[in-house]
Formats: C-alpha cells, sequence, structure tokens
C-alpha cells in the first residue's frame, strides 16, 4: 500500500493544498501552520463615555466637575432678569417719586430726604428681600424633591406655621405691636418640623406621610396662633398681623446680614444634598445599591429645608407660594434630570422682587409683599393641579 498523494480534487482553485483535513496539525502546533493574528491592526477598545448629554466635565488635575449646560444657561439668563427686577423695585413707589429723584438719591446727589428713603429704606428691603426669596426657593426644591410631589412645600408640610406661631408667641403680651425677633422663626420650624416627623413615623417614609402629617399639623400650629391673636390688643395684633401675611416693611440691614450669614453656610450644604437627592428618582433599592444612605439623605434634606425656610419667614413673614413655585419654575428651565437648587434660589429671588415692586405700584397704598404672591400664586396653583408634570406624572 503506498502513500497516498494529493489528487487534483482536493486542490482548491488555484492549485494551493488545503489544510485543517484529518492528520493535520493544528495551528501553533509543532509542525502547524502559524496562528493568524486576532484583531491585527484593530484599534484598542474605548471606555464608553458615560457624562449625560446635557453635561460638560470639566477638569483640574486630579478634580473633576460636571456641569449642567442647560441649567447653568437658565442661570445666566435669570441673573439679568434679576438686575432688572431690582433697578424697578427701586424706582416703584406709590408716594409719587419721580425717576429723577429715585436716581438722585440713590448716587446720594438729591436732598437728604430722598436720600434716606432710597439708601436706608429701599436698598436693605430689597436686598432682604432677595435672600428670603433665595432661601424660601431652596427649601421647596428640597422639601419637593425628598417627598416626591410638588405640593410639598414648606408653606403645606407645616414648617411656615411653626415659624410664624413662634414669633407671634413672642409678640404676646407686647404694647408696641412690634414682632418677636427673627430666629425665633427657626426655633419654630424646627419645632413644627420634629411633629410632622413623628406624625409621619419618620423622616425616611413615603412622601405622601409627610405631606399628610404637615398638613394636619399646620392646621392646628395656625389654629394655635389665631387663638394668641384673638387674645391680644388691637395694637399688638394690627402689628402682627401685618407682618403674619409677609411684609419686608422695616427690614434692614440688621436682619439683613445674619440672614446672608446663614445662606452662606446652609447654600452649600443643600448643593451637596441636592446632588444626591437626583438619585430618589430612582426605586430605593436602586438608590441604596449605589451606596446612599437614604435614611441619612433624607433627614439632611429635612434639616436643611427646616433652617432654610424658618430663617427665611423668621425675617420677612409666611410669604406664601414662593416655596411652591420658584423650584416648579426652574425645574422647567433645568430640565427633568437636575435637582435645580441654585435655579430654584435665583427663580425665587426674582419673584420676592418682582412682586415687592408690583405691590408698591399696583395700588394707591402698599401692598405687602405677602398679598402680592398670594393672589398671583391662587391662579398658578390651579395650573400645577390641572396640568400634570408630563415629566414625572406627579401632581
Amino acid at each position: 500500500m503506498t502513500d497516498a498523494t494529493p489528487s487534483e480534487s482536493t486542490r482548491p482553485p488555484g492549485g494551493t493544498l488545503r489544510t485543517g483535513g484529518p492528520g493535520t496539525a493544528p495551528p501553533g502546533a509543532p509542525g502547524g501552520p502559524a496562528p493568524a493574528p486576532v484583531n491585527a491592526g484593530a484599534a484598542p477598545a474605548r471606555t464608553p463615555d458615560v457624562t449625560p448629554p446635557d453635561s460638560t466635565v470639566l477638569r483640574t488635575g486630579t478634580f473633576s466637575w460636571l456641569l449642567p449646560r442647560r441649567s447653568a444657561l437658565a442661570a445666566l439668563l435669570v441673573v439679568p432678569l434679576i438686575a432688572v427686577l431690582v433697578a424697578l423695585a427701586v424706582m416703584a413707589s406709590s408716594t409719587g417719586m419721580s425717576l429723577s429723584e429715585t436716581v438722585s438719591g440713590l448716587l446720594g446727589t438729591g436732598d437728604p430726604g430722598t436720600v434716606m428713603i432710597v439708601r436706608d429704606f429701599r436698598l436693605p428691603r430689597i436686598f432682604v428681600g432677595l435672600l428670603v426669596g433665595a432661601g424660601l426657593g431652596i427649601a421647596g426644591c428640597l422639601t419637593q424633591t425628598l417627598a416626591g410631589n410638588r405640593l410639598a412645600t414648606p408653606d403645606l408640610v407645616g414648617v411656615n406655621d411653626g415659624a410664624t406661631a413662634a414669633v407671634v408667641a413672642a409678640a404676646a403680651g407686647s404694647t408696641t405691636g412690634m414682632v418677636g425677633d427673627w430666629w425665633l422663626g427657626p426655633i419654630g420650624a424646627v419645632v413644627a418640623a420634629a411633629i410632622v416627623v413623628l406624625c409621619a413615623g419618620g423622616a425616611g417614609t413615603a412622601g405622601y406621610r409627610i405631606l399628610v402629617a404637615g398638613i394636619g399639623v399646620s392646621t392646628f400650629i395656625g389654629a394655635v396662633g389665631d387663638l394668641i391673636m384673638s387674645r391680644e390688643n388691637d395694637n399688638t395684633a394690627g402689628g402682627v398681623f401685618l407682618w403674619a401675611i409677609g411684609s419686608l416693611n422695616g427690614r434692614d440691614w440688621g436682619v439683613g446680614t445674619p440672614l446672608a450669614l446663614v445662606l452662606l453656610v446652609l447654600v452649600p450644604f443643600a448643593l451637596a444634598v441636592g446632588h444626591r437627592l437626583q438619585l430618589l428618582r430612582f426605586d430605593d433599592d436602586v438608590a441604596a445599591s449605589l451606596g446612599v444612605d437614604l435614611r441619612r439623605l433624607r433627614a439632611g434634606a429635612l434639616v436643611l429645608a427646616v433652617a432654610l425656610a424658618g430663617t427665611a419667614v423668621g425675617v420677612g413673614g409666611p410669604i406664601a407660594f414662593v416655596a411652591l413655585a420658584a423650584p416648579i419654575l426652574a425645574q422647567r428651565l433645568a430640565g427633568p434630570t437636575r435637582v435645580p437648587v441654585i435655579g430654584s434660589a435665583l427663580t425665587g429671588a426674582a419673584l420676592i422682587a418682582a412682586a415687592d415692586a408690583l405691590g408698591r405700584v399696583a395700588a394707591p397704598v402698599e401692598l405687602p409683599v405677602g398679598v402680592v404672591t398670594s393672589v398671583l400664586g391662587g391662579p398658578f396653583l390651579l395650573w400645577v393641579l390641572l396640568r400634570p408634570d408630563r415629566d414625572t406624572g406627579k401632581a
């Protein structure tokens, strides 16, 4: 029997012998063909880009920061709007002061009375109003995100009423009609928030439980405040009533400076908490799997919201609807994937500046800023209730 040789039938077209048949050594084995290179000349695998489409990564050495482009653009648009509103608020007057007199008073070239009105009364009042609006806006943003409901604001969960009741109780028995010190507002807000948390079963419970408990506590505390005022004389009741509906009358640098310091300390913490609160848009199990301590996060957000709202109410009174409207408008500008802490602060400041200016020109007598926000906030609340959120579907 002779050795078989390749026949013509085993040769492919072109006369090249086929390999790999029976008895052929595998590639890479001794005597076999050399293995073919894998992905010869292919580019190395690239790491997938996980940067959100609306953000830009800014890097400095070992540090990096995710800049949300849409939120930043919205903030840049609101800042000049605030500047315009501040200018209008400086010029707005219910006493008939002309534009030229206002400018001369602002520059210090007018008569002493005009200079005093513009520099000593209007400017501090506008400055305090901007800070109050910023505090209420951030507090509303945190509570709405925490509860997952656009109606869960300090106005509706008892915080504002607790701060108001503390200031009103301090004014009880006064013969001058002056309200209590501004720092009583945060104390009353903390007490009211503690009662709400206890009634809701803890800060880590579902948002609807905090909302329902807050409405009940708010109603009770408001009734207590009304009972206290019903026992007071006309002078005290009249003075406190003007503040209790939200007013910036008489607000000066003496209360504006402490409020600015409080915001300077709390806003960075609010930014950090707001960044973590974005994870609450997922299910609790998903957020926990990402390393988030949900109970600690919710408790921290609630503490910041209470401190901000209580301080703002203690200074400017319970100005209605700002904490509700500012976060919703800021969310529309920033997009559904962000917790707009800075946007809510800027929008709240713009709302207060606009309401303060409008209150001084819309009627023969000056209207408190709380009255203006209540009149404008009623239709806005109906719009929120009747128009479902297209992004979350929540009321």
